[in-house]
Parts: C-alpha cells; sequence; structure tokens
C-alpha cells in the first residue's frame, strides 16, 4: 500500500486521470441501475440523473475520506499550506479526477450552456487541486475544502428526488431540512473558515492572490445558490411544489438546479 501510494503521489498527473476514468466506469455501472419511470422517459431528466448518481458517489466517498482524514491528522485542520500524507495527497486526486470527469460528461453530452455554473466552479477546483497537486502546498487545505461534500450529498438527494417527483415525500421534507443545516455548517462554514485563513496568513502564503480570488468567486456563487434554496424550499414551497407538479414550469434547466 504504501509503494503503491508513493507512485500515485509522484506521479499525479497519470493519478487524476486514473481517478477520472474509475469515475468514468462508476458512471457506465450506475446505468445499469432502475430509475424512475418519470426519469426515463424524459432525456434531460434522464441525463441530469446519471450525472446527480455519479456525483452522489463522489460526495459520500470524499466526504467521508476528507472526515476521516482530519480525525486521525488533526493538523489537517490547523496547518492547511504545508501539511501533507500520502492519503490526503490521494483524497485530492480522486477528487480532481472526479471533477473532470463530470465537466467532459457536461460538454460532451451538450449540456454546457445550461450548466455553466457548475462548469465555472469545476474549472476553479480544478485549477487550484492541480495546483495542489504538482506543487504538493495546500493538501491538507484541499482536504478541507472537501467537507463541502457533506453538504453535497443532501444537496444532490434533494435534486434526485425532485427529479423523480418527490417533493411533497417525507424523505425530501426531511432532507430539505438537512440539507439546510449541512448547507450552512459544512458549505457556508468550510469556506469561511478557508477565506479567513488565506486573508489571515495572506502575506506568506504561496500564490494567496489567486487563491483568494478563487475562493471569493466561488462564496459568491454560493451565497448565490443558498439564496435559492430559501426562496425555493422555504419562502415558497407550495407554490414550486405546485408548478412541477402541474408541469407549467417557465425553466426546465432551471428547476433542474434550483
Amino acid at each position: 500500500m504504501e509503494a503503491l501510494l508513493r507512485v500515485l503521489n509522484s506521479h499525479p498527473g497519470p493519478s487524476v486521470l486514473l481517478s477520472s476514468l474509475l469515475f468514468r466506469l462508476i458512471h457506465r455501472l450506475l446505468q445499469r441501475l432502475p430509475v424512475p419511470s418519470v426519469v426515463r422517459h424524459d432525456e434531460l431528466r434522464s441525463w441530469k440523473w446519471k450525472n446527480l448518481s455519479v456525483s452522489m458517489v463522489h460526495s459520500l466517498l470524499t466526504a467521508t475520506w476528507a472526515m476521516t482524514c482530519v480525525m486521525i491528522w488533526p493538523e489537517t485542520l490547523h496547518n492547511l499550506h504545508s501539511y501533507n500524507t500520502p492519503l490526503c495527497y490521494l483524497l485530492v486526486c480522486c477528487s480532481t479526477g472526479y471533477f473532470l470527469q463530470d465537466a467532459g460528461d457536461i460538454i460532451l453530452t451538450g449540456h454546457a450552456k445550461g450548466s455553466w455554473e457548475f462548469l465555472l466552479h469545476h474549472s476553479l477546483v480544478i485549477s487550484c487541486f492541480l495546483y495542489t497537486l504538482f506543487t504538493q502546498v495546500y493538501v491538507a487545505g484541499a482536504v478541507v475544502a472537501l467537507f463541502v461534500e457533506v453538504n453535497s450529498v443532501t444537496l444532490h438527494l434533494r435534486l434526485m428526488l425532485k427529479l423523480a417527483g418527490a417533493q411533497s415525500s417525507t424523505m425530501y421534507h426531511v432532507n430539505k431540512y438537512a440539507n439546510l443545516f449541512t448547507y450552512v455548517t459544512f458549505r457556508l462554514g468550510t469556506q469561511f473558515y478557508l477565506t479567513w485563513y488565506i486573508v489571515h496568513n495572506y502575506s506568506w502564503l504561496d500564490s494567496g492572490g489567486y487563491f483568494l480570488a478563487c475562493m471569493i468567486v466561488i462564496n459568491v456563487m454560493m451565497l448565490i445558490y443558498f439564496q435559492r434554496l430559501l426562496r425555493a424550499d422555504i419562502f415558497s414551497p407550495q407554490k414550486k411544489s405546485h408548478l412541477v407538479q402541474n408541469g407549467t414550469h417557465r425553466d426546465n434547466k432551471k428547476f433542474l438546479s434550483d
């Protein structure tokens, strides 16, 4: 195991490509699973369901992996710039491969225009993670950044339930509040901590200006999306549900992203 980790760590490019291929294989395998009929008979919903299924696997894997790394090596949480372990490094390789695979899936299936926000987010994350992998600094920071995947689990589940038309189910209702809680705790909380760390240590950090700029852009995106979540699930859930159930939503692509 140690020898394998050393090989992967010394070849970040091939390691990322291998991870990307593995997630593509997972994408193919998940297509064998049954899907709701309302999803199966709609091309856009069907693609989105497959895409979210792979994202769910990534979120469950990396969220658990990141939390475990921090519990085993607490210094990961405090020394975001310099701390590194082989398993932390491998986690960043794995996650970078997923984001490459997902960006490729969005572009090659012709959904780039309707998913430009995701592509912008992915491009920022990929650039930061590749910098980390090739310089071997900020590995701990990338691990902590993956805490947001805890929220991604409930976020993906929310979207999949919407695709299946299950907005009135108990699962959707419970997940709705769990999603808002994890969004504030793990997504906004993580973003705030990373931004604070960069600002607090800006004078000596490598490429601090670039990482701060990326964080600001992502922070703005996360706050906008949080406002959308509040509007959709808290302030007007009955109206949104009524529109979807009656098939009169004006923008199906936006509905799939809300």
